[in-house]
């Protein structure tokens, strides 16, 4: 019994979808029948009240408790409530739902969406932007136009019973779509304890933190660990609680959906690598410092620069040093300073940007040790060889040969165990998550650059000496904690 709907009543619902069963609220809360059935069985709640404590409500509240997949769930049925939530829109919705209305001339305007769609083509990317934000099967948002700017007024779902007749056809056909997408995938494979989301993006080719073969190898060592593991893009966040857990395969950033995805699946319970705790931590290099500092963790020497104290970077540091963006990644927004005129130049633009940098001294070296660190442990060890002619391991001007300096996989039990024990302790700052923290070794001293969430597993290069071993203990990591999770909710 892998789908079933809930509607307050039975004509709520008039179609007939192979593989989906209708059944009365009522019914799903005391028939002991639907207490027992499968953990994957996911439920589809078109109640016609979803206030508190009605029955709508307890069919999303026990689904969850049966460790059933409801639709929509607990916290979204919350979020609609919250009006401070119709405000929570990212950069990329915003600019979709003004070029999306602006063609329309009244001061109001309706989007039915039934399952992530609209009957109007035009309005078919809003339409599931919408349901990635409110996943709901059955949704209606009011617009309001206030100074030539659309609004997001309020969000409701609603039942089937409120479809009007006209388009039913196109809900039957959309829920057939949608429900026939996952129930698929799902057949096509053996049945398994639990299922892994893996977020990745397909368009992300040089920078992507595990190339395709590596994501290959993550979903053939979930199933050697009994996951069902399942690559999803960004326009898959309206199916996130199908899942048990998330796996971000995909460089991440605050504003950004890979820190949604990561947002929504852990307030939902969810087993998240990386957690959106450590995806704000890591990326703000201004915090790292900070933090590093105070627990005496060993860094270059560091100044957070401001405005006001800009003149300390020349006498303190010298030159060369390096300037960094606080949320620069792969070696994007770092640069090495030679003079004055740079340090001028650079400041300007940066601090342009963001109110605080940092700036550290240069320490040249051949190679970072990359350290691989999970459940407080380092799993691996790398050493990352410069670009050719270059300071850093990515020259980013560069595509293809060139761009990468070679890297050389260390056995852990081999590696320095100072770099060892000073990327453990800084990883362990950060979370329990899964991270590459970054040491430079220079004249016998040992220091922290930075620790990064999302660490790159790529065939080749992390996995060079722990072959497959590396990608089934991430795995196993997933196991364990998921049993852990389930466990706590079951107690």
């Amino acid at each position: 019994m892998p789908t079933l709907i809930v509607t307050s009543g039975g004509k709520d619902w008039p179609f007939d979808i192979p593989g989906v069963q209708v059944v009365d609220a009522r019914s799903y809360l005391t028939n002991p029948e639907y207490a027992s059935v499968t953990r994957s069985t996911r439920v589809f709640n078109l109640c016609r009240s979803y206030r508190y404590q009605s029955m709508g409500y307890y069919v999303s509240l026990l689904a969850e408790a049966r460790g059933h997949k409801p639709m929509p769930g607990v916290t979204t049925l919350q979020d609609l409530k919250t009006r401070s939530m119709m405000r929570m829109v990212s950069t990329e919705l915003e600019e979709l739902l003004q070029k999306s209305l602006a063609p329309l001339q009244s001061e109001e305007f309706t989007l039915s969406i039934y399952f992530g769609r609209n009957m109007a083509q035009r309005y078919e990317r809003l339409s599931l932007q919408l349901f990635n934000l409110f996943p709901v099967p059955l949704l209606r948002v009011d617009f309001l136009r206030r100074d030539d700017t659309w609004q997001i007024r309020r969000v409701r779902a609603i039942p089937g019973a409120d479809v009007p007749e006209n388009h039913r056809e196109f809900v039957a056909e959309a829920a057939a779509r949608y429900l026939s997408g996952r129930s698929a995938s799902l057949k096509s494979r053996k049945r398994m304890r639990f299922d892994l989301a893996i977020l990745y993006d397909p368009d992300e080719k040089e920078n992507a933190p595990s190339g395709e073969s590596a994501l290959k190898k993550f979903i053939k060592a979930a199933e050697k660990e009994d996951i069902n593991a399942e690559l999803i893009t960004k326009d898959d966040s309206g199916r996130l609680l199908e899942f048990d857990a998330l796996f971000i395969r995909e460089t991440t950033s605050v504003d950004h959906h890979t820190y949604r995805f990561a947002r929504r699946a852990a307030s939902e319970g969810m087993v998240v690598i990386d957690d959106p705790i450590s995806i704000l931590r890591c990326t703000n290099k201004v915090y790292l410092a900070e933090l590093l500092t105070r627990h005496k963790i060993p860094i270059p020497r560091t100044i957070v620069v401001h405005r006001d104290n800009a003149d300390r970077v020349e006498p303190e540091l010298g030159f060369p040093c390096v300037l960094k963006k606080p949320d620069s990644s792969f070696s994007q927004g770092v640069v090495k300073v030679a003079d004055a005129a740079e340090l001028t130049r650079h400041l300007d633009e940066f601090l342009g940007e963001s109110d605080l940098l940092v700036a550290q001294e240069f320490l040249p070296t051949t190679f970072d040790w990359r350290i691989g660190v999970l459940d407080g442990k380092a799993l691996f060890a790398c050493r990352y060889f410069m670009a050719r002619g270059h300071w850093q391991i990515i020259r980013q001007e560069n595509h293809g040969s060139g761009r990468y300096g070679k890297t050389e996989a260390v056995p852990v039990e081999l590696a320095p165990r100072k770099a060892i024990d000073v990327a453990v302790k800084a990883a362990n700052l950060i979370g329990n998550g899964f991270y590459g923290v970054d040491v430079k070794e220079s004249e016998g001293r040992f220091t922290v650059i930075e620790v990064n969430d999302n660490p790159n597993v790529d065939v080749g290069t992390e996995d060079a000496l722990l072959k497959d071993e590396l990608y089934r203990r991430i795995m196993e990591t997933f196991v364990r904690r998921i049993e852990a999770s389930k466990a706590r909710h079951y107690v």
